[in-house]
């Protein structure tokens, strides 16, 4: 009788997260991600799918904006990551950084501004992030719960 494969599934792909959502195994990849989330060092994005409608999370770095409105920027390695397209069709998400999560809109960052959010998030995590640059960037702008 033939060896089963298991299927492969892409890095942060939908399959993926479906198949480890339905079974509920938390992966390694995710129990670090929890913790790099927690320690403060990384952001938790929450997108609605777009293709799916489902809620895909994504854990990514980021620097803070220097204005006291809570805004994160964000930016994505590759014009296709799925993250970026999903807050491209829809830019309401959820943020979570260390204990405290929050409401957001994504605004697509352009020009002068992507490029120096890039610049920042490359002197904030060093080489691994000279990648960035390829795809959009965003500032997460907290949504006002008052409003």
């Amino acid at each position: 009788m033939p060896r089963r494969r298991r299927p492969r599934a892409s890095r942060g792909s939908e399959a993926a997260d479906r198949l480890t959502t339905e079974i509920g195994i938390q992966t390694e990849r995710d129990v670090m991600e929890d913790e790099l989330v927690a320690s403060g060092r990384f952001v938790r994005i929450e997108t609605r799918g777009s293709a799916t409608g489902l809620t895909r999370r994504v854990t990514v770095g980021f620097v803070e904006a220097d204005d006291g409105s809570g805004s994160l920027f964000v930016a994505a390695t590759a014009r296709d990551a799925a993250w970026a397209r999903n807050l491209l069709d829809d830019p309401r998400c959820r943020v979570r950084l260390g204990e405290a999560s929050f409401d957001a809109v994504a605004e697509r960052l352009e020009g002068t501004e992507h490029a120096r959010v890039v610049r920042e998030m490359i002197l904030r995590y060093g080489t691994p992030a000279e990648g960035l640059g390829h795809g959009p960037s965003f500032r997460l702008v907290p949504v006002d719960a008052d409003r």
